[in-house]
């Protein structure tokens, strides 16, 4: 196997760009897994721990453990598998100020304050809205920050997203059930 650098994996997403990022691309995801899942198990194996060192590194240790899982592996509990390493190596960089180095493209600055916004505890949404909160003085960037609100609304409502009961076989309570088919918030 070739050894991964931080740079492939953050040039491939910054070259993907907005209009891939969040949306649902059967053909995008089966890319990043043809590219990127293996890089993606050794970073869950601890592999590149040291990548968290580096601004660039610990943005691609962001998109690998944050991002890629959930397109790899859309609908599924492996989804959210790594979530809490993100977060662990997120809370690191940014101590770091790694999330505020000019080489981070603003617009990846976001992949820093995500796995907090992915986050199912409401002390780690509440860290993502003033993380967000931050970036919007920065950037204006006010499209974050309302999708930071809503996070952290859900979680404060319900202690857990909705969305992912079916694929973590949680039960639905009524109220979920409800707030989903009325439209609520579904990732």
């Amino acid at each position: 196997m070739m050894s991964a650098h931080p740079n492939d994996v953050v040039g491939f997403w910054r070259k993907a760009g907005p209009r891939k990022w969040f949306a649902k691309d059967q053909a995008f995801d089966a890319a990043i897994a043809l590219k990127f899942e293996q890089t993606h198990y050794r970073a869950s194996m601890r592999k590149y721990d040291a990548w968290n060192q580096t601004p660039e590194g610990a943005l691609a240790l962001q998109i690998l453990l944050d991002q890629f899982p959930r397109n790899m592996y859309r609908g599924t509990p492996h989804a959210f598998a790594t979530d809490p390493l993100a977060r662990m190596f997120a809370r690191e960089a940014i101590a770091a100020g790694h999330d505020q180095d000019p080489s981070i493209p603003l617009e990846l600055r976001r992949f820093f304050y995500l796995p907090f916004e992915h986050s199912e505890s409401l002390v780690d949404q509440e860290f993502s809205v003033q993380l967000f909160a931050t970036l919007q003085a920065d950037t204006g960037d006010e499209e974050s920050m309302k999708y930071a609100l809503v996070h952290r609304d859900v979680i404060a409502r319900f202690g857990r997203f909705p969305h992912r009961n079916p694929g973590l076989g949680r039960e639905t309570t009524e109220a979920e059930q409800e707030f989903l088919d009325e439209g609520g918030f579904a990732g």
